[in-house]
Parts: structure tokens; C-alpha cells; sequence
């Protein structure tokens, strides 16, 4: 009980910051458009993205509500009854889930979602903080399950090798 109530608590702090970023942004940025943060590196930019990561499925947003909405009831269900054994599996799938409910509540109460990272060095999509949270999340899914998968290994490697029955040795003459 007591773990389920820090995932709901650390997911809910994730959502209440990336939310105030975004109302610090929708205050601070979209009267003046943008301003610099590292000049000629990042710059801070108001931008309303009605659609997903790279603004694909714009206009899409039911679909986006319906099927970002499932697949966070299955995030949470799986972090609060299944109960990643793993930290960084863990990390990584309640980061997914406040970043997720982050952008989600944008969706929801707006019918877009507020960006504001910009990155002057590279062509790249205007991006938040809680689309870093879900990419970070899957970055350390990813890595918790690679590190499962050499660990598996050095395991297996590591074991005896059992013997073939040709060569067992079972005392007959």
C-alpha cells in the first residue's frame, strides 16, 4: 500500500512540474514568442502542438486522448500491481507515466499541448519536459533491459555445462 502511494505521489510530482513549466511558458513565452536560454544552443520558444512526437496524427486528438489514456491505465496497473522488481525499470516506467499524464492533461483541458524547448544547433521538433521524462523512461526501459539480457548471459556462461549423455561416466565397465 505504502509503495503504491509513493508511485501515485512521485508520478503526481512529475505532473505538477511539468505543468507548472508549462504555465510558467504559456505566461512567460507566448506574449514574446521566444527568448535565448544558451545563445545559438537552446532557446525557449512557445509552441502548441496538436499533435504527437514530431507533430504527426495532427488533429488526431480523440485518438491521441483515447490511446494515450489506455496506455497510461496499463503503465500505472503494471507499476502499482505488478511492481517492477528492477529500480531502473521501475524509474523508467513512472517516468513514462508522469510524462505521459503531463502531456495528457494538456490534451485534455487545451486540445494541444504546450512546447517550448528549442534547439538551435540541430533541425529537431520544439519538445517539454515531460516529453523528456517519457523518452528518458524509454531510454532506461531499454537499458534495464539490456543489462537483464547480459546479466542472463554472463549467468549462463558462467554455469557448469551439463554433460552429454555420451559422456557421463555411469560406473559400467
Amino acid at each position: 500500500m505504502i509503495s503504491a502511494l509513493i508511485t501515485l505521489a512521485a508520478a503526481a510530482l512529475l505532473v505538477v512540474i511539468d505543468q507548472g513549466i508549462k504555465f510558467w511558458a504559456t505566461v512567460n513565452l507566448a506574449p514574446v514568442g521566444s527568448m535565448p536560454l544558451i545563445p545559438g544552443v537552446v532557446e525557449l520558444r512557445y509552441y502548441l502542438n496538436d499533435g504527437a512526437a514530431f507533430s504527426i496524427l495532427q488533429g488526431k486528438q480523440t485518438f491521441l486522448i483515447l490511446f494515450t489514456g489506455a496506455a497510461l491505465l496499463v503503465v500505472a496497473w503494471y507499476l502499482l500491481f505488478k511492481k517492477p522488481a528492477k529500480k531502473l525499470e521501475y524509474i523508467g516506467w513512472l517516468f513514462v507515466l508522469g510524462g505521459g499524464i503531463g502531456n495528457l492533461v494538456d490534451r485534455v483541458m487545451n486540445g494541444e499541448v504546450v512546447d517550448y524547448i528549442n534547439l538551435l544547433f540541430m533541425d529537431f521538433a520544439v519538445f517539454n519536459f515531460a516529453d523528456i521524462l517519457v523518452c528518458t523512461g524509454i531510454g532506461l526501459l531499454l537499458l534495464s533491459l539490456l543489462l537483464e539480457e547480459l546479466s542472463a548471459r554472463k549467468q549462463r556462461q558462467q554455469a557448469p555445462a551439463e554433460a552429454s549423455p555420451l559422456e557421463q561416466d555411469d560406473g559400467t565397465v
